[in-house]
């Protein structure tokens, strides 16, 4: 996308990690969208270290150096994810028909731009599909040779939707209750142990156990049995797996720093539109399920490997850790 600039609204949420906003910022700049949104929060008064770090994040944006019309909305006191994140992309479908949407710390293969100008067009009018993503989970395990398939899951690591689909959104999930109390999991995923994990997700969201907005998009698309265009290669990856995180901390989490693979050009659009169900099987497992065991002894002794491994690789290529004991203080801590 470099060579023309990118007629679709580029969003990107930032927040207080100034390193990896500059990482996104530098990927949307070689696309050079015409149209940037950016949302910010701002962290709690007496966090004097966050604050700077989000002034620094912000003054990022100021570094436009294209043809580009660039739309601010940044809180002035602090907001929950929840709040946060719902009312800014509320903001952007305000101002935007269309828009790919980035967290701070998701960095999109180049590819990925046109990937979506390209099925932005394709089902702008076509209500069956309510998003576009560019995350793949499936660890190089393709069922077709389409460059794309239909899914359940509308992943959040860069993707994109349109204001048509948007509207729909409901952050406080209003008919949760009725959908619970008639059993209406049951009809959608079918599998036990996936509908006790989706009852039990979809309630802490919706009583405010979890701080989030991204669960009540998922529900908002299943009302209305829409899909969701992922890509049979995995276009974006997420830096964000580290101490500072507000939810994943762990940089040896098999989801951290997934390598990008180019999409291929044109397209090839697949000839019947049906979510595939072995996908979003693997999917579920392999991902979502994933969320809630990995404190288990089991995977936690699998990052411990992961940990051991690279970083008796790192000694082999002649990093100093300051001594065998330290190197193996290092394989076993967190």
């Amino acid at each position: 996308m470099n060579q023309q600039q990118l007629e679709v609204p580029v969003v990107l949420l930032i927040f207080k990690r100034p390193d990896t906003t500059q990482k996104v910022f530098e990927a949307i700049r070689q696309a050079q969208p015409t149209k940037l949104l950016v949302v910010s929060n701002i962290p709690q008064s007496h966090k004097t270290e966050d604050i700077q770090k989000c002034q620094e994040a912000r003054a990022i944006i100021e570094q436009v150096d294209w043809n580009c019309e660039v739309l601010k909305n940044y809180a002035v006191t602090y907001l929950g994810c929840k709040e946060r994140i719902s009312s800014g992309l509320d903001w952007v479908f305000q101002n935007a028909e269309e828009a790919i949407i980035f967290e701070d710390d998701c960095v999109p293969h180049p590819s990925f731009f046109r990937y979506c100008q390209e099925l932005l067009d394709y089902y702008r009018h076509d209500e069956r599909v309510a998003a576009i993503t560019g995350d793949n989970f499936q660890l190089n395990q393709q069922r077709t040779h389409y460059s794309y398939y239909f899914s359940r899951y509308t992943h959040f690591w860069g993707w994109a939707t349109w204001r048509r689909a948007w509207q729909h959104y409901d952050v406080n999930m209003n008919l949760w209750e009725e959908v619970k109390s008639a059993g209406w999991l049951k009809d959608l995923l079918t599998d036990a142990r996936t509908i006790s994990w989706w009852s039990e997700t979809f309630e802490a969201t919706y009583v405010g156990r979890k701080d989030t907005w991204d669960y009540q998009w998922i529900f908002s698309c299943w009302l209305r049995n829409s899909l969701c265009v992922t890509p049979n290669v995995n276009l974006v990856t997420n830096l964000g797996f580290r101490a500072d995180s507000a939810h994943n901390r762990d940089p040896y989490d098999w989801r951290a720093n997934l390598k990008t693979v180019p999409m291929e050009f044109p397209l090839k659009h697949p000839k019947f539109m049906v979510r595939d169900s072995q996908s979003d099987s693997i999917t579920q497992k392999r991902y979502y399920e994933y969320i809630s065991s990995k404190n288990t002894i089991k995977q936690r002794l699998i990052r411990k490997i992961k940990r051991a491994r690279e970083i008796l690789g790192n000694y082999r290529a002649g990093q100093n850790y300051g001594g065998i004991i330290n190197m193996l203080r290092h394989m076993v801590k967190g």
